[in-house]
């Protein structure tokens, strides 16, 4: 017998760390919209946001505060293109 025993229902799976971390790059894209192209930017993190929120249970709380930051980053992005006269895509 293994000293190394662990119970299956706290064990993080690889679904989890994958959506972990896209939930992150899609906060960390939706950060970079506000100030870069944000029609091109942001719809794309808030994508990757839905798929991380579908892939784990676990982190349904990340994946939703991206899908939030994709969407309040969208509009004050858009915003900020509109009011600087800067190109939106």
């Amino acid at each position: 017998m293994s000293s190394y025993e662990s119970s299956d229902a706290y064990r993080w799976s690889t679904a989890d760390t994958v959506a972990g971390f896209l939930a992150t790059l899609s906060i960390f894209a939706s950060a970079i919209g506000l100030v870069w192209r944000p029609m091109r930017l942001v719809p794309i993190a808030i994508l990757i946001a839905l798929i991380a929120a579908r892939m784990s249970a676990r982190n349904e709380r990340v994946a939703f505060i991206a899908v939030i930051a994709g969407v309040v980053c969208w509009t004050v992005g858009m915003a900020i293109a509109v009011v600087t006269e800067n190109p939106l895509y």
